[in-house]
Order: C-alpha cells, then sequence, then structure tokens
C-alpha cells in the first residue's frame, strides 16, 4: 500500500510541475485601437470639467460629448475580435487534459508490462535474510557478519574468493591473510592469497607470492595453481631452463581438458623457440642466486665474473632489446651488486622498449617498485 501511496504522489508531483506552466494565463497583446480608447476617455473627462467650469456651453457640451462617443464606440468595437480568446488558451487546456489523463495511465501501463507489481515489499533485512542470487546481497550480508564477529575464519574463507570474482583484490587478500591466520593453512587459501598478491602487482611474482605458493606445494604437491605461478616466476627472473622444465611437467601431469593448459603450452613454445646466440650454447644471464654464490669467490675472481654477466646481459639487450625478462634481470642485478644509479637508468631503457602504460611496462615499473628504483620520466 506504501508503495502506491508514493507512486501516486509522485506522479502528482510531476504533473503539477508539468502545468504550472500551461496554467498562468497568457496577458492580452496591446491593440492598435487601446490607445485611442484611452484618448476619447480622456477627453470625456477633461470635457465634463470644462463644462462644470462654464468654459463651453450646454449645448456645444452635448455635441462634443455625441460626437467623442461615437469615435469611443467604434474604437471599442474594433478592439473586441483583438481580446477574443486566443488559439494558444486551447492548446493549453488540451495540454493540461492530456498531462492529467495520460501521464498516470502511462505510467501505469509501463509499471504493470515491466514491473512485478505482485511481489510483496521486502524491506534490506529481509533481502539480506533471504538474498537468493543477488551477489552484492551475499557480500554485504557477510561483511555484516564478519563486522560483528570478525574472528570468524570460516566466514573470511567464504568471502576472499568472491571478492576475488568481483575484482576486489585487496579485500580478497586481506580476506585470505585473516582465514590463514584464523583457521589455518590450506593449499586452496595458500593459493588463493597468492593469486591476489600477483593481481596486486600487476601480474608480477613476487617473493611473497612466491613463499605462499611453495607452502601451498608442500601441503598439496599436485596443486596446478602453484606450480603454474612458480613456473610463471621462475621465466619472469630469467631462469628460462628451470621454467621449461616446470611448465612441461605441468602440461604432463595436467588433464587434457585441463582449463590452464592452452595457456601451459603457450608458455613451454615461449620458452623452447628462444635460439642461442651465434648458433651455440647461450650465455648464463645473471640471477640473484648466481650473484649470492659469487660471494663466496674472492674479490678480484667475484668481481671479474660479475662483470663479465652483467656486460654480457647489457651488450645482448643493445642488439635485442625486446626483451622484457633480460630487462627485469639486468634491473635486479645492478641493484644486488648495489649500483642503483645503473639500475634506474636500465630501468628506464627498458621503459623505452616497454612503455609504462603495457602490461610489460607494468611489469617493469612493479620490479622497480619493489626494489625501491626512480624511474623518472618513463612512468608517465
Amino acid at each position: 500500500m506504501l508503495f502506491w501511496i508514493l507512486v501516486a504522489a509522485l506522479t502528482a508531483a510531476v504533473a503539477i510541475v508539468l502545468l504550472l506552466p500551461l496554467m498562468r494565463a497568457a496577458s492580452p497583446l496591446p491593440s492598435a485601437h487601446s490607445h485611442d480608447i484611452e484618448v476619447y476617455r480622456d477627453q470625456l473627462e477633461e470635457l465634463e470639467r470644462d463644462r462644470g467650469a462654464g468654459l463651453i456651453s450646454e449645448e456645444d457640451a452635448e455635441l462634443a460629448r455625441a460626437e467623442i462617443a461615437r469615435r469611443l464606440l467604434a474604437a471599442s468595437a474594433a478592439d473586441e475580435p483583438a481580446r477574443s480568446v486566443p488559439k494558444q488558451v486551447l492548446s493549453n487546456r488540451m495540454a493540461q487534459v492530456f498531462i492529467l489523463l495520460c501521464l498516470p495511465a502511462v505510467g501505469l501501463g509501463l509499471y504493470l508490462t515491466t514491473g512485478s507489481p505482485g511481489v510483496p515489499a521486502q524491506p534490506l533485512a529481509e533481502r539480506l535474510a533471504n538474498p537468493g542470487e543477488d551477489i552484492n546481497i551475499l557480500i554485504a550480508k557477510a561483511e555484516n557478519h564478519l563486522a560483528v564477529n570478525p574472528e570468524d575464519g570460516a566466514g573470511w574463507d567464504v568471502l576472499a574468493p568472491i571478492y576475488m570474482r568481483n575484482g576486489r583484490v585487496d579485500d580478497a587478500a586481506a580476506a585470505y591473510e585473516r582465514a590463514i591466520r584464523l583457521v589455518g593453512p590450506t593449499a586452496a587459501r595458500l593459493g588463493g592469497y597468492a593469486e591476489a598478491l600477483i593481481v596486486q602487482s600487476g601480474g608480477l611474482v613476487t617473493a611473497e607470492a612466491q613463499d605462499a605458493l611453495k607452502k601451498a606445494l608442500a601441503l598439496d604437491p599436485h596443486d596446478p595453481r602453484s606450480e603454474f605461478y612458480l613456473a610463471l616466476g621462475l621465466k619472469q627472473e630469467g631462469k628460462q631452463a628451470a621454467a621449461l622444465a616446470a611448465f612441461r611437467k605441468l602440461a604432463d601431469t595436467s588433464p587434457a581438458d585441463a582449463p590452464w593448459l592452452p595457456l601451459v603450452t603457450q608458455h613451454i613454445a615461449e620458452l623452447a623457440n628462444r635460439k642461442p646466440a651465434d648458433g651455440g650454447a647461450a650465455p648464463a644471464d645473471p640471477t640473484s642466486d648466481d650473484i649470492a654464490a659469487a660471494e663466496e669467490m674472492n674479490a678480484g675472481d667475484r668481481q671479474a665474473m660479475i662483470r663479465g654477466m652483467v656486460d654480457s646481459l647489457a651488450a645482448r639487450l643493445k642488439d635485442d632489446p625486446a626483451n622484457l625478462e633480460g630487462w627485469l634481470r639486468l634491473v635486479r642485478s645492478y641493484v644486488v651488486l648495489d649500483q642503483r644509479d645503473k639500475a634506474e637508468d636500465a630501468l628506464r631503457q627498458g621503459l623505452k622498449e616497454f612503455p609504462a602504460k603495457g602490461d610489460e611496462g607494468k611489469q617493469l615499473l612493479s620490479v622497480g617498485r619493489e626494489l625501491g628504483l626512480d624511474a623518472g620520466g618513463e612512468q608517465e
């Protein structure tokens, strides 16, 4: 009942707004004889004053009065058609009738056709209690519950993947983290948490994500999501042989109809089709592990080895700058060597080849932010 009262009130308000301009009476336009009529009336008044003052005889006053009256009647007769009801008044009346009759009828017809007049009123509390398939209501219901019960790990566990599917990545990562802390780690929770971190970083498999993925694999050695992202992390670090082996292992153990298999096959093709330089074995690229191992050498040998690896990679990037993994490795190598100015220069050079607006450029920027580097104007 309340709904229909509100509908009637809103319809009346709209009708009033539309009718007000039409209900204002149009001011009559002055005719060509209006001024003459006023002049004749003034002459009659002046004639009466002259007669009363004795300035004109009674006989002359009667003659003048008759003549002025004749002219006044003629002017009034000519002015009458101009003061008749204009056509605009008739059209206004028709518009008013249309609004009063058709507006409610059209609105009611549209509602009966597209609306649901038979559905009973359902306040917010009832919709939260019976959300049906409304995902927003489901999320609101879960959030209300967790606001009162923040230590409900099972609730966070249910809400985290829903956040992820709806693009609320930051909320998903926080929900996974709480679920892991409150009800313990599982392969699914750790994998979901790592995936949220990877999406947060623009597709870069960060060290924190790798740690979560390794823990997930320890709990479930056959978790395909963890295997895939760890292989992707190896590829991003430039460990091509290890990445290729990891992707091939995942492809061999995956069902033929696995939804992730086409993407795995694509990565295998990319890694397998990279040809070694000069037809020989591809020279090793420096990684963080390589440089850390070099710390066990004496200072001279260590510097020579590192310089040779980094210089070799930098030279190849000059010849083949369209190598995203190479730029990522070069930037990380310079940081490990504590040559931050060269790392920032390499980052800027890489961003010239892979603009920041593209996916590859976003990966470079993400690495730069992770390492605390300044990419300068190349970020724009």
